[in-house]
């Protein structure tokens, strides 16, 4: 087997193919000659390998990682004492970029088929393949519930084999600060549910990037402000703004208050660190649900609005404060990514700018159109709530979604790169974590990487279905989609 390193944009595989169904997400070309030649695959004698002429050769760590994690996937029930001949002709994988070549191999792992007396086997195929959607991500939340490290792990393995390429790590919130910051200890000492077993040290979220690099993913990280901070207050004090109650501070925290330089000196000092450990250009600054309550009941806010000249129009002080940080962002060398309220606020935002569009209370067709109407990206999540669970085959709602499905242009079309499932924390946390999320954000995975015409629910239910036993087969606690068994049951019940 002489995979050749790389891909993104396009890849070929000439090989594989166990049952054709197996597939998923769904290759956007797959053919096989009318009688396919069986290839046996003895785990004895198969190896990956370089192809002669390859861009990239023995040394490349994200191949050679690879290599050994899919042959450790593919021949994970193989019987030291096999032994076949395999065919002289090599089984080939062309791609135009490594990241293209690691899901080619998770193409080639699925399809791997075993007959009857155990021994592995491919069946001549070619398939040509492509993701419709540059952007396919996962958001977790990891502040309404502590998500041990190895529970984000595993679930950067199951989106690699999923082909999602983006995890979204919104990482602290109101509930709690996990991120252990070395320019500001006290935001995880004091803001974390437990300073000590609770927080993602250095050498964690460095764990996390270099892991998720490995399998072709980026890693986002999502520092929601000015709202969704009170776990930020109790280790920066003066950051928050303090209510009042009539005339008398009432004690509570507000959202971060915009009107002091100290907030932007912090702000300033906090994301030249995010920006140094979180390598990807771009960073989720949030900026969704801001309650004005507090701001409404500040005295010092209040004379800051009539000198500002904003009157009684709180979305205008959300907007200087929001308008700061994004030139601070800027200023670092970073771009962002906001949620869809900055947009509808009027924030004055760079062109590059992504918009993430997550609310339903106007249709999110419609955002869609204005978003890309104003001439900037828009990343889709709205439908994608997989936190939200209903009884019976739920992520067929998910897969019947069109990102595309909006009033506009061909070049409006053009600006979406995407979309992200959500899974949200309120009610998850490592027990439920792994079959909430699998196989159902499959569903999400299939439609941001296949052709747009794939679209039949039964073939999809099948083909799922098939992929959801493979999950099992490899140690994923994926929950069911029917009524039986698969043949290679969960091994840790």
């Amino acid at each position: 087997m002489a995979p050749v390193a790389m891909a993104v944009r396009a890849l070929l595989l000439l090989a594989a193919v166990g049952p054709a169904a197996a597939l998923w997400p769904q290759p956007q070309l797959q053919r096989s000659p009318p009688a396919a030649a069986r290839c046996p695959l003895p785990p004895a004698r198969f190896r990956f390998a370089h192809a002669a002429g390859s861009a990239v050769g023995p040394g490349c760590a994200v191949l050679d990682e690879a290599f050994q994690r899919y042959r450790a996937l593919i021949f994970a029930a193989a019987r030291p004492a096999d032994k076949l001949n395999i065919s002289r002709d090599p089984l080939l994988l062309y791609a135009d970029t490594v990241w293209g070549a690691l899901r080619g191999l998770e193409t080639f792992s699925q399809l791997v088929g075993r007959d009857e007396n155990g021994m592995y086997y491919v069946n001549e195929t070619e398939i040509v393949d492509f993701p419709r959607f540059p952007h396919r991500g996962l958001l977790l939340d990891t502040s309404r519930h502590y998500l041990p490290l190895k529970a984000i792990l595993e679930t950067l393995d199951v989106m690699a084999y999923n082909k999602l390429n983006v995890f979204h790590w919104h990482i602290v919130d109101d509930p709690s600060f996990p991120y252990e910051s070395f320019t500001f200890p006290e935001l995880s000492r004091q803001g974390a549910f437990n300073p000590m077993t609770h927080v993602y040290t250095a050498s964690d979220v460095q764990t996390v990037i270099e892991y998720a690099r490995l399998r072709g993913i980026r890693v986002i990280a999502e520092f929601d402000t000015p709202g969704h901070t009170l776990s930020w207050g109790p280790g920066a004090p003066g950051l928050l703004t303090l209510c009042y109650l009539g005339k008398d501070p009432s004690g509570t925290y507000g959202p971060i208050n915009p009107i002091f330089n100290t907030t932007y000196q912090f702000v300033t000092s906090l994301f030249q660190e995010i920006s140094s450990v979180f390598p990807d250009y771009f960073i989720h600054l949030g900026g969704d649900e801001v309650d004005f309550t507090c701001w409404k009941s500040n005295p010092e806010i209040l004379a800051f609005m009539k000198k500002m000249g904003f009157g009684e129009d709180y979305t205008k002080l959300e907007s200087f404060y929001i308008q700061r940080l994004l030139d601070i962002v800027s200023s670092l060398g970073k771009g962002y990514m906001v949620w869809q309220e900055v947009f509808d606020n009027g924030v004055k935002v760079k062109p590059d700018t992504i918009i993430h569009v997550w609310k339903n209370n106007v249709p999110y067709a419609e955002e869609m159109a204005n978003v890309t109407k104003a001439g900037y990206r828009a990343l889709l999540s709205a439908p994608w709530y997989l936190n939200r669970i209903s009884y019976g085959q739920d992520w067929m709602a998910a897969y019947q979604v069109e990102p595309l499905k909006f009033k506009g242009s061909s070049k409006q079309k053009d600006l979406v790169i995407g979309g992200e499932a959500c899974m949200w924390g309120e009610y998850v946390d490592v027990t439920n974590l792994t079959p909430r999320l699998w196989p159902r954000a499959g569903a999400v995975a299939e439609r941001l990487w296949s052709n747009a015409t794939v679209r039949n629910l039964q073939d999809a239910y099948v083909r799922l279905a098939d992929f959801r036993c493979e999950l099992l087969r490899r140690g994923v606690q994926a929950e069911p989609l029917f009524v039986g068994y698969c043949d290679h049951e969960f091994g840790g019940f």
